[in-house]
């Protein structure tokens, strides 16, 4: 007589878990560039890059300067 083969479900599992994470992976890119959107980032890097040029600035005195006079 014949015998039933069970059906081995492997490949469905495997199917399904790759097409979980791709989506998981979709699903955080997303989250992680939703702050770029926002202008926050280049508010950021402005104010930074100004305090720089400030120091920059304050550093650069003149011989009369640093001597007080």
């Amino acid at each position: 007589m014949a015998e039933v083969q069970e059906k081995d479900n492997t490949w469905v599992i495997v199917g399904v878990c790759i097409a979980a994470i791709i989506l998981l992976v979709v699903m955080l890119k997303k989250d992680e560039t939703k702050h770029l959107q926002s202008g926050a980032i280049a508010e950021q890097q402005k104010e930074t890059f100004s305090k720089i040029e400030k120091r920059h600035t304050s550093n650069n005195s003149t011989a009369s300067e640093i001597s007080g006079k």
